[in-house]
């Protein structure tokens, strides 16, 4: 592992990069975190996120898909439901994630939940 130092701000490392392409788009990792429950539906993604448009969310949720983070089944039904869930990839994330909530509750103001 490389430890990030600040002369190493100017050649950022690209495993580092390629994280927080995925990671630093909104509501990727919202969305990790999110399934980290189970299995859950679109319209429960939505509601669960508050404030996400169908269009981003559908969109996050085909990158996400396409990253092999999170994996798509359809139930031919009917009625025919699609439901999303992590895959080994997202399921290895979350201890990551976690120490990042973790962090952030120690070192950042928390925003009021409504």
């Amino acid at each position: 592992m490389k430890v990030v130092t600040p002369d190493a701000a100017i050649t950022c490392d690209a495993a580092l990069v390629a994280a927080f392409s995925v990671l630093g788009k909104r509501w990727n990792g919202l969305l990790l975190a999110a399934l980290a429950g189970g299995s859950a539906s679109f319209s429960e993604l939505r509601r669960s996120l508050g404030g996400i448009s169908d269009t981003v969310l559908s969109e996050r949720l085909s990158e996400l898909t396409h990253c092999e983070l999170i994996s798509r089944t359809v139930d031919d039904g009917p009625p025919v439901a699609v439901r999303y869930e992590l895959t080994d990839r997202g399921l290895a994330l979350m201890p990551a994630l976690n120490e990042l909530i973790a962090w952030s509750r120690e070192n950042l103001a928390q925003p009021e939940v409504r």
